[in-house]
């Protein structure tokens, strides 16, 4: 058996820790910059979503207030737009962005955007899945059982799926959020850079969590195999 206090294939994680941390820092470092840069109409980033989601037909998705910073988020179920503390109120740059990408995905779930309706059926798989992968795999890992093993490695591969699928979904939103600013002229051109740079350090976050999720696989098909080869 692979001993744990010698594991060698942890050191795949260690890059996409790092890529993961410095995502994370991006975001807050964009935040922070645009949060301080006010947009010269002064609309606050709910009024700007209420205005947007209007446009398009949306005005039975109310927009609510959500604690905690940055956990702005559209729930498909409720049909309800969630800005967070930082966001609600505030006429800046980031968190008009922030709005603007969160009415993207009301708009995707509108218009029945494929990507955003497969994320959203496989979500509670995915839930599952991802929280029983790692018992049954390291369960398997110490009895020495191929068969618990390769059942955690299966049940992970619905966490790449869901990885794999959330990343067209993510990019769209926030190319729909620009389009809508620039179209709706909520912004003015020169400010637009501002919530796309916000939006790219958001997008990173998701390629960083992709990225982890692959280490995460390929560490657990190296285990499995060494476990094999010392059988054999």
């Amino acid at each position: 058996m692979v001993p744990f206090f010698f594991d060698p294939t942890f050191l795949l994680l260690l890059p996409a820790l790092a890529l993961g941390i410095w995502a994370q820092s991006r975001v807050q470092g964009a935040f922070a910059t645009y949060s301080q840069v006010y947009s010269r109409k002064g609309a606050k980033a709910c009024d700007v979503a209420r205005a947007l989601m209007d446009r398009f037909g949306l005005a039975s998705i109310q927009i609510e207030r959500t604690p905690g910073n940055l956990t702005d988020h559209y729930d498909p179920r409720s049909k309800v737009l969630r800005l967070s503390e930082g966001v609600y109120s505030s006429p800046s740059l980031a968190a008009i962005g922030i709005a603007a990408h969160e009415v993207g995905h009301a708009i995707q779930d509108a218009e029945d955007y494929r990507p955003i309706r497969v994320r959203n059926a496989i979500v509670p798989v995915a839930s599952l899945t991802s929280w029983m992968a790692f018992p049954l795999f390291f369960i398997g890992l110490l009895m020495r059982s191929p068969l618990l093993m390769d059942l955690g490695i299966i049940f992970f591969l619905g966490v790449i799926v869901f990885h794999l699928v959330t990343l067209p979904v993510e990019f769209d939103a926030s190319a729909r959020a620009l389009r809508l600013l620039a179209d709706t002229g909520t912004l003015d051109s020169d400010e637009i850079g501002g919530a796309r740079a916000v939006l790219k350090a958001a997008a990173l976050t998701y390629v960083a969590a992709a990225v982890m999720a692959a280490a995460q696989l390929l560490r657990l098909v190296l285990l499995r195999g060494m476990v094999g080869g010392r059988r054999d």
